[in-house]
This record gives structure tokens, sequence and C-alpha cells, in this order.
């Protein structure tokens, strides 16, 4: 779990600053979507599952807002998604 900024930032250009924060964000709320539904799977719970997996849910709607606000400062990022979109039609004939 992240309780601290796991990478020192100090000699990021100031142009890729933004970039680098949106996706330790992002990278964070991926883990705790991990955590939660791990633990939703481990309860016999069902209350206690049901909460975790809302929490679950939420922490991927966060992830779409870091990634809407990345695809919005990195167009590299966009072509590339794109790119991977692309490979993944081919590959699987979809």
């Amino acid at each position: 779990m992240l309780s601290k900024i796991p990478a020192n930032w100090e000699n990021v250009k100031k142009g890729m600053l933004d970039k680098e924060i949106l996706r330790a964000a992002i990278i964070a709320e991926l883990d705790a979507v991990n955590l939660y539904e791990q633990m939703a799977a481990l309860t016999d719970n069902k209350n206690l599952k049901v909460i975790l997996m809302d929490v679950a849910k939420e922490e991927k709607t966060h992830i779409g807002e870091f990634q809407a606000l990345l695809l919005r400062l990195d167009k590299e990022q966009v072509e590339e998604l794109e790119h991977g979109k692309k490979e993944v039609a081919e590959l699987t004939g979809q």
C-alpha cells in the first residue's frame, strides 16, 4: 500500500510532472481496486463483501477520472492506446 509518494520527482522535467503524478495516482487506484476485490473474495460476510465491491467500483471511477485528464495532457498516450486496441482486435479477430 502506498502511504507516501513512491518516487523522487525533483528531477522530473516540469512539463512531465503532471503526467507522472497522474500515472502514480492511477497506479494507487489500481492497487486499491485489487486490494478491495481480493478482500471481498476472502470474506464470507455478505455485507462486507457488498461494501468492498462498491468501494472497488468507486476506485475504478477514480481511475477513469485520472486517465481522462492524462489523455488530455499526453497525446502520445492517446495514440498508443488506439494502437493497442487495434492490436487486440487483430490478434483476437474481433
